[in-house]
């Protein structure tokens, strides 16, 4: 096998990923919602309707990465999506004893937020996107 087909192999594996992570994640918004709504931090207005909303965002990224034409558009939405619902995972970790997870696992859950980041980019084409759209080129 190649480096290019072993790269293909590779890209495809971590575009599987996050499709898989959104879908399962975007379906958890509806199925429960009272658990979803419980670590939206308490300064952010109508919890039920942003994760409503991020649900609905999250499930639309799944499918946009699977559609050729739209998977730059959909990751740098799943990049930003993924940005903006980090105050929950930090606001959950500040409350840990409240959700009866390990702490140890929401500490370990903040870096590797960051490593679906470089996923969701590596495998969408999200950053080439947006240098496009931002740079003009």
């Amino acid at each position: 096998m190649d480096t290019d087909e072993h790269m293909s192999r590779l890209r495809w594996t971590g575009l599987g990923f996050v499709f898989l992570w959104f879908l399962i994640g975007g379906i958890a918004h509806f199925a429960a919602t009272d658990l979803e709504m419980s670590i939206v931090p308490p300064y952010v207005p109508q919890p039920r309707a942003v994760v409503l909303v991020t649900g609905v965002l999250e499930l639309l990224g799944a499918v946009g990465i699977v559609i050729p034409a739209t998977r730059r558009l959909a990751g740098a939405g799943l990049l930003f999506l993924t940005l903006a619902v980090t105050p929950a995972n930090v606001y959950m970790l500040q409350n840990a004893p409240s959700y009866h997870v390990p702490y140890w696992a929401l500490v370990v859950r903040l870096p590797l937020q960051l490593g679906l980041l470089a996923l969701i980019a590596w495998s969408t084409g999200a950053l080439s996107f947006l240098r496009r759209r931002t740079l003009g080129r």
